[in-house]
């Protein structure tokens, strides 16, 4: 049984979260509270397992107060914000601080979310290793800088996915990559809205430009196109290059963007000149798709239980026979370099 505490200033907000969610059998909503201060008082009292925690709050904001539990007494947070992009820019501040999930309000900051889904976040971030983040956040094993100049390659493509924990993930990847890293495409789950801003972070920095997919972009070395919120992309050839294409379409084990959906496209469209990356998240999205890849010819990497927030996607894959490599998340960017250097000499 997982014990909730929900953390919302909105009465109509709380007593919905406790009416819906106490519906789920592995759920027992054990209290709630209007404001980071009684959320304080009421965590000591009731030791929740996890807290879902909105943003705009009286008394305190919920960034300050994020940044004050993280330090003295972590827990498991899925963070509940309006759909608005001053807090889609909040939302990353949330997860840099080590929010487990970020789950959109549809409309105003008095609106509920899809609770199947906030249900489904709620489980994530139960099963979230929290004290792991530290180890994750480590810097990889050789700096960007150092490994430039081992990066030969020409029309080659890095697919990265991931979900819970996976916005720490993408970044420990892309801070150990050159700028002349091949084309890169990126799905990570997160609401509409939040991508972009997820994307303008990275971008700050990263030696690649990053930035939020656009239907026809050409996937060309130095620049990481990461999937927008609530769309599918697939990878597409354009003669010797390639290109993306932002799709409509329903979800794909509950999501859109799909990690799934970008690596069969990446399987069929490069085959073996790509480079696959699952990292940590909840579900199976993404493990059929790496193993295509893989049959493709990809080389392709899982990143390993110890260092991730959430060992589903990752474990489902390896099940599967789909990783190449299973490797801590402070060695991936390494692998990737290795092996496209070893492939880029293979071909002179």
């Amino acid at each position: 049984m997982i014990r909730l505490l929900v953390v919302d200033d909105s009465a109509v907000v709380r007593k919905i979260f406790t009416e819906e969610l106490s519906k789920y059998g592995d759920i027992e909503v054990i209290g709630s509270a209007v404001d980071p201060y009684a959320a304080r008082d009421k965590i000591a009292k009731l030791r929740p397992d996890v807290i879902t925690l909105d943003l705009e709050m009286p008394k305190m904001d919920g960034l300050s107060f994020l940044a004050k539990l993280m330090k003295h007494y972590p827990l498991p947070v899925v963070v509940v914000s309006s759909l608005t992009p001053k807090n889609s820019k909040a939302a990353i501040k949330a997860l840099e601080l080590g929010a487990v999930e970020v789950i959109s309000k549809p409309g105003s900051a008095y609106s509920t979310p899809d609770i199947a889904r906030l249900a489904r976040a709620i489980r994530a971030a139960a099963s979230a290793g929290i004290s792991k983040r530290q180890e994750a956040a480590e810097a990889p094993i050789m700096s960007a800088a150092t490994c430039q100049s081992q990066l030969l390659t020409t029309h080659k493509v890095l697919a990265i996915g991931a979900s819970t924990g996976g916005t720490k993930a993408i970044e420990t990847v892309l801070l150990g990559l050159p700028i002349t890293t091949p084309g890169t495409v990126i799905v990570q789950h997160m609401p509409e809205y939040f991508t972009a801003a997820f994307a303008e972070r990275l971008n700050q920095i990263c030696q690649m430009e990053v930035r939020e997919a656009r239907d026809g972009d050409s996937v060309v070395p130095g620049v990481a196109l990461v999937a927008p919120g609530n769309k599918h992309m697939v990878l597409q050839q354009s003669g010797a290059y390639y290109l993306v294409r932002i799709k409509d379409g329903p979800p794909v084990h509950y999501q859109r963007p799909s990690v799934d959906v970008l690596f069969q496209s990446v399987a069929r469209s490069a085959g073996h000149n790509a480079v696959g990356v699952l990292l940590t998240g909840m579900g199976a999205d993404g493990a059929k798709g790496l193993l295509a890849m893989r049959q493709a010819g990809a080389h392709t990497i899982a990143q390993d239980e110890a260092t991730s927030v959430v060992f589903g996607m990752p474990k489902e894959a390896i099940k599967l026979g789909a990783a190449s490599e299973v490797l801590s998340l402070p060695r991936i960017s390494q692998a990737i370099l290795n092996h496209l250097s070893s492939a880029a000499l293979k071909t002179t």
